[in-house]
Protein backbone atom coordinates (compact mmCIF):
# COMPACT_ATOMS: atom_id res chain seq x y z
CA UNK A 1 0.00 0.00 0.00
CA UNK A 2 1.31 3.45 -0.92
CA UNK A 3 2.37 5.83 1.83
CA UNK A 4 -0.29 8.34 0.77
CA UNK A 5 -3.01 5.70 1.01
CA UNK A 6 -1.88 4.65 4.49
CA UNK A 7 -2.04 8.26 5.63
CA UNK A 8 -5.51 8.71 4.13
CA UNK A 9 -6.77 5.50 5.75
CA UNK A 10 -5.46 6.57 9.16
CA UNK A 11 -7.19 9.92 8.76
CA UNK A 12 -10.43 8.14 7.88
CA UNK A 13 -10.08 5.90 10.95
CA UNK A 14 -9.69 8.98 13.14
CA UNK A 15 -12.83 10.46 11.56
CA UNK A 16 -14.71 7.19 12.21
CA UNK A 17 -13.64 7.26 15.87
CA UNK A 18 -14.78 10.86 16.28
CA UNK A 19 -18.14 10.10 14.68
CA UNK A 20 -18.58 6.95 16.75
CA UNK A 21 -18.18 8.83 20.03
CA UNK A 22 -20.34 11.64 18.63
CA UNK A 23 -23.36 9.33 18.97
CA UNK A 24 -22.86 9.61 22.73
CA UNK A 25 -22.78 13.42 22.51
CA UNK A 26 -25.88 13.47 20.33
CA UNK A 27 -27.71 11.13 22.70
CA UNK A 28 -26.94 13.41 25.65
CA UNK A 29 -27.75 16.55 23.67
CA UNK A 30 -31.17 15.15 22.75
CA UNK A 31 -32.06 15.13 26.46
CA UNK A 32 -31.91 18.94 26.62
CA UNK A 33 -32.46 20.37 23.13
CA UNK A 34 -34.67 19.70 20.13
CA UNK A 35 -33.01 18.29 17.01
CA UNK A 36 -33.11 21.54 15.03
CA UNK A 37 -31.64 23.64 17.84
CA UNK A 38 -28.91 21.09 18.55
CA UNK A 39 -27.94 20.86 14.89
CA UNK A 40 -28.08 24.64 14.42
CA UNK A 41 -25.59 25.11 17.24
CA UNK A 42 -23.22 22.27 16.36
CA UNK A 43 -23.05 23.07 12.65
CA UNK A 44 -22.53 26.75 13.44
CA UNK A 45 -19.57 25.83 15.63
CA UNK A 46 -18.28 23.53 12.90
CA UNK A 47 -18.45 26.26 10.26
CA UNK A 48 -16.92 28.95 12.48
CA UNK A 49 -14.05 26.67 13.53
CA UNK A 50 -12.94 26.32 9.90
CA UNK A 51 -12.86 30.01 8.98
CA UNK A 52 -9.44 30.70 10.61
CA UNK A 53 -8.01 27.54 9.03
CA UNK A 54 -9.23 28.57 5.60
CA UNK A 55 -7.82 32.07 6.07
CA UNK A 56 -4.38 30.65 6.91
CA UNK A 57 -4.27 28.01 4.16
CA UNK A 58 -5.93 29.67 1.19
CA UNK A 59 -3.92 30.33 -1.96
CA UNK A 60 -3.89 34.07 -2.56
CA UNK A 61 -2.72 33.58 -6.15
CA UNK A 62 -5.99 32.01 -7.23
CA UNK A 63 -9.17 33.82 -8.27
CA UNK A 64 -10.89 33.80 -4.87
CA UNK A 65 -14.12 35.36 -6.12
CA UNK A 66 -14.54 32.68 -8.76
CA UNK A 67 -13.66 29.94 -6.24
CA UNK A 68 -16.22 31.26 -3.74
CA UNK A 69 -19.01 31.28 -6.33
CA UNK A 70 -18.35 27.65 -7.26
CA UNK A 71 -17.99 26.52 -3.65
CA UNK A 72 -21.19 28.27 -2.52
CA UNK A 73 -23.30 26.40 -5.05
CA UNK A 74 -21.80 23.00 -4.21
CA UNK A 75 -21.88 23.79 -0.49
CA UNK A 76 -25.61 24.57 -0.57
CA UNK A 77 -26.37 21.27 -2.31
CA UNK A 78 -24.29 19.35 0.23
CA UNK A 79 -25.74 21.33 3.13
CA UNK A 80 -29.35 20.53 2.23
CA UNK A 81 -28.65 16.79 2.02
CA UNK A 82 -26.62 16.96 5.25
CA UNK A 83 -29.52 18.83 6.89
CA UNK A 84 -31.97 16.02 6.12
CA UNK A 85 -29.55 13.29 7.17
CA UNK A 86 -28.54 14.97 10.43
CA UNK A 87 -32.13 15.89 11.35
CA UNK A 88 -33.35 12.31 10.89
CA UNK A 89 -30.38 11.10 12.89
CA UNK A 90 -30.81 13.55 15.76
CA UNK A 91 -34.54 12.85 16.09
CA UNK A 92 -33.83 9.12 15.98
CA UNK A 93 -31.26 9.51 18.75
CA UNK A 94 -34.09 10.58 21.07
CA UNK A 95 -35.63 7.13 20.78
CA UNK A 96 -32.71 4.71 20.75
CA UNK A 97 -29.32 3.95 22.29
CA UNK A 98 -26.07 5.41 20.94
CA UNK A 99 -24.62 1.94 20.29
CA UNK A 100 -27.66 0.81 18.30
CA UNK A 101 -27.76 4.08 16.36
CA UNK A 102 -24.14 3.59 15.36
CA UNK A 103 -24.81 0.20 13.78
CA UNK A 104 -27.91 1.32 11.88
CA UNK A 105 -26.27 4.50 10.59
CA UNK A 106 -23.31 2.44 9.34
CA UNK A 107 -25.58 0.93 6.71
CA UNK A 108 -24.82 3.96 4.56
CA UNK A 109 -21.58 2.18 3.67
CA UNK A 110 -23.60 -0.43 1.77
CA UNK A 111 -26.11 2.07 0.43
CA UNK A 112 -23.37 4.12 -1.28
CA UNK A 113 -22.64 1.53 -3.99
CA UNK A 114 -26.34 0.56 -4.19
CA UNK A 115 -27.20 4.17 -4.98
CA UNK A 116 -24.34 4.05 -7.46
CA UNK A 117 -26.60 1.88 -9.65
CA UNK A 118 -28.44 5.05 -10.62
CA UNK A 119 -25.26 6.47 -12.11
CA UNK A 120 -24.43 3.23 -13.92
CA UNK A 121 -21.95 1.77 -11.44
CA UNK A 122 -21.67 -2.01 -11.23
CA UNK A 123 -22.46 -3.91 -8.04
CA UNK A 124 -20.45 -7.04 -7.26
CA UNK A 125 -21.78 -10.32 -5.91
CA UNK A 126 -19.88 -9.75 -2.67
CA UNK A 127 -21.74 -6.48 -2.19
CA UNK A 128 -25.09 -8.20 -2.54
CA UNK A 129 -23.95 -10.94 -0.15
CA UNK A 130 -22.77 -8.39 2.37
CA UNK A 131 -26.00 -6.43 2.02
CA UNK A 132 -28.10 -9.53 2.77
CA UNK A 133 -26.02 -10.32 5.87
CA UNK A 134 -26.25 -6.71 7.04
CA UNK A 135 -30.02 -6.63 6.55
CA UNK A 136 -30.33 -9.83 8.58
CA UNK A 137 -28.35 -8.08 11.29
CA UNK A 138 -30.63 -5.05 11.08
CA UNK A 139 -33.63 -7.35 11.52
CA UNK A 140 -32.15 -8.89 14.68
CA UNK A 141 -31.17 -5.47 15.99
CA UNK A 142 -34.37 -3.56 15.28
CA UNK A 143 -37.36 -5.84 14.70
CA UNK A 144 -38.95 -7.07 17.88
CA UNK A 145 -42.10 -8.96 18.83
CA UNK A 146 -44.96 -8.57 16.39
CA UNK A 147 -42.56 -7.56 13.61
CA UNK A 148 -42.62 -3.95 14.79
CA UNK A 149 -39.78 -1.56 13.97
CA UNK A 150 -39.17 1.21 16.47
CA UNK A 151 -39.59 4.82 15.32
CA UNK A 152 -36.00 5.71 16.14
CA UNK A 153 -34.70 2.82 14.02
CA UNK A 154 -36.76 3.92 11.01
CA UNK A 155 -35.50 7.49 11.30
CA UNK A 156 -31.90 6.32 11.59
CA UNK A 157 -32.31 4.12 8.52
CA UNK A 158 -33.60 7.15 6.62
CA UNK A 159 -30.62 9.09 7.93
CA UNK A 160 -28.26 6.40 6.62
CA UNK A 161 -29.80 6.74 3.15
CA UNK A 162 -29.16 10.49 3.05
CA UNK A 163 -25.65 10.10 4.48
CA UNK A 164 -24.97 7.67 1.62
CA UNK A 165 -26.14 10.29 -0.87
CA UNK A 166 -23.99 12.87 0.90
CA UNK A 167 -20.92 10.61 0.66
CA UNK A 168 -21.44 10.20 -3.10
CA UNK A 169 -21.77 13.95 -3.50
CA UNK A 170 -18.62 14.57 -1.42
CA UNK A 171 -16.73 12.22 -3.75
CA UNK A 172 -17.86 14.38 -6.68
CA UNK A 173 -17.42 17.87 -5.20
CA UNK A 174 -14.35 17.48 -2.95
CA UNK A 175 -11.74 17.25 -5.78
CA UNK A 176 -13.12 20.44 -7.38
CA UNK A 177 -12.97 22.85 -4.45
CA UNK A 178 -10.95 24.11 -1.53
CA UNK A 179 -11.94 21.62 1.18
CA UNK A 180 -12.24 24.17 3.98
CA UNK A 181 -14.27 26.59 1.89
CA UNK A 182 -16.61 23.83 0.73
CA UNK A 183 -17.08 22.62 4.31
CA UNK A 184 -17.78 26.13 5.62
CA UNK A 185 -20.56 26.67 3.10
CA UNK A 186 -22.20 23.27 3.55
CA UNK A 187 -22.14 23.52 7.37
CA UNK A 188 -23.44 27.11 7.23
CA UNK A 189 -26.34 26.00 5.02
CA UNK A 190 -27.28 23.23 7.44
CA UNK A 191 -26.94 25.57 10.45
CA UNK A 192 -29.03 28.40 8.99
CA UNK A 193 -31.93 26.19 7.90
CA UNK A 194 -31.83 24.30 11.23
CA UNK A 195 -31.94 27.60 13.14
CA UNK A 196 -34.98 28.80 11.18
CA UNK A 197 -36.74 25.47 11.86
CA UNK A 198 -35.79 25.63 15.56
CA UNK A 199 -37.29 29.13 15.91
CA UNK A 200 -40.55 27.99 14.38
CA UNK A 201 -40.94 24.50 15.84
CA UNK A 202 -38.96 24.36 19.09
CA UNK A 203 -38.45 26.20 22.35
CA UNK A 204 -34.88 27.38 22.89
CA UNK A 205 -33.69 28.63 26.26
CA UNK A 206 -30.27 29.39 27.72
CA UNK A 207 -30.49 26.91 30.67
CA UNK A 208 -31.02 24.02 28.22
CA UNK A 209 -28.10 25.17 26.09
CA UNK A 210 -25.87 25.32 29.18
CA UNK A 211 -26.82 21.76 30.13
CA UNK A 212 -26.00 20.55 26.62
CA UNK A 213 -22.87 22.65 26.12
CA UNK A 214 -20.36 19.77 26.28
CA UNK A 215 -22.26 17.58 23.73
CA UNK A 216 -22.76 20.65 21.52
CA UNK A 217 -19.07 21.58 21.54
CA UNK A 218 -17.92 18.00 20.89
CA UNK A 219 -20.50 17.42 18.14
CA UNK A 220 -19.74 20.82 16.61
CA UNK A 221 -15.98 21.16 16.86
CA UNK A 222 -14.94 17.52 16.53
CA UNK A 223 -17.77 15.68 14.73
CA UNK A 224 -18.57 18.50 12.30
CA UNK A 225 -15.58 20.82 12.04
CA UNK A 226 -12.83 18.22 12.20
CA UNK A 227 -14.29 14.85 11.13
CA UNK A 228 -16.25 15.98 8.06
CA UNK A 229 -13.25 17.96 6.86
CA UNK A 230 -10.95 14.97 7.42
CA UNK A 231 -13.40 12.91 5.37
CA UNK A 232 -13.35 15.39 2.49
CA UNK A 233 -9.54 15.62 2.58
CA UNK A 234 -8.89 11.87 2.82
CA UNK A 235 -11.44 10.90 0.16
CA UNK A 236 -9.31 12.71 -2.42
CA UNK A 237 -6.71 9.92 -2.17
CA UNK A 238 -8.29 6.98 -0.32
CA UNK A 239 -9.68 4.03 -2.26
CA UNK A 240 -13.51 4.12 -2.04
CA UNK A 241 -13.71 0.51 -0.80
CA UNK A 242 -11.08 1.14 1.87
CA UNK A 243 -12.89 4.29 2.96
CA UNK A 244 -16.19 2.44 3.26
CA UNK A 245 -14.70 -0.37 5.36
CA UNK A 246 -12.99 2.09 7.69
CA UNK A 247 -16.15 4.16 8.09
CA UNK A 248 -18.04 1.01 9.10
CA UNK A 249 -15.98 0.90 12.30
CA UNK A 250 -17.84 4.03 13.36
CA UNK A 251 -20.40 1.61 14.80
CA UNK A 252 -17.75 -0.12 16.92
CA UNK A 253 -16.64 3.19 18.41
CA UNK A 254 -20.30 4.06 19.07
CA UNK A 255 -20.70 0.78 20.95
CA UNK A 256 -17.57 1.48 23.01
CA UNK A 257 -18.68 5.03 23.75
CA UNK A 258 -22.19 3.98 24.75
CA UNK A 259 -20.78 1.35 27.10
CA UNK A 260 -18.06 3.52 28.67
CA UNK A 261 -19.93 6.81 29.01
CA UNK A 262 -23.66 6.05 29.00
CA UNK A 263 -23.49 2.61 30.63
CA UNK A 264 -25.53 1.16 27.78
CA UNK A 265 -25.97 -2.60 27.60
CA UNK A 266 -27.34 -4.38 24.53
CA UNK A 267 -28.95 -7.81 24.81
CA UNK A 268 -27.66 -10.95 23.07
CA UNK A 269 -30.05 -10.64 20.10
CA UNK A 270 -29.01 -7.03 19.48
CA UNK A 271 -25.34 -7.93 19.92
CA UNK A 272 -25.59 -10.71 17.32
CA UNK A 273 -27.46 -8.33 15.02
CA UNK A 274 -24.73 -5.71 15.36
CA UNK A 275 -22.07 -8.33 14.61
CA UNK A 276 -23.96 -9.45 11.50
CA UNK A 277 -24.24 -5.85 10.33
CA UNK A 278 -20.53 -5.13 10.78
CA UNK A 279 -19.60 -8.41 9.06
CA UNK A 280 -21.91 -7.69 6.14
CA UNK A 281 -20.55 -4.18 5.73
CA UNK A 282 -16.95 -5.44 5.63
CA UNK A 283 -17.71 -8.36 3.26
CA UNK A 284 -19.54 -6.02 0.89
CA UNK A 285 -16.36 -3.99 0.36
CA UNK A 286 -13.87 -6.83 -0.19
CA UNK A 287 -12.79 -7.71 -3.71
CA UNK A 288 -12.25 -11.48 -3.45
CA UNK A 289 -10.98 -11.65 -7.04
CA UNK A 290 -7.70 -10.08 -5.91
CA UNK A 291 -7.06 -13.00 -3.54
CA UNK A 292 -7.38 -15.49 -6.39
CA UNK A 293 -4.55 -13.94 -8.40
Amino acid sequence: MEKGNIKSNLILLLAAAIWGFAFVAQRKGAEYLGPYAFNALRFSIGALSLIPIYALTRNNKTNEHFEWRKAIKSGIYLGIVLLIASTFQQIGMSYTEASKAGFITSLYVILVPVFGLFICRKITKTLWSGAIIAMLGLYLLSVREGFSVELGDSLLLGSAAFFALHMLMIGTFAPKHNIFLLSIFQFSTTAIISLIAAIYFEEIDWPSIKLAIVPIVYAGLFSVGIAFTLQSYAQKKAHPAHAAIIFSFESVFALIGGWLILNEVIDLRAGIGGLFMLTGIIISQIDFKKFRK
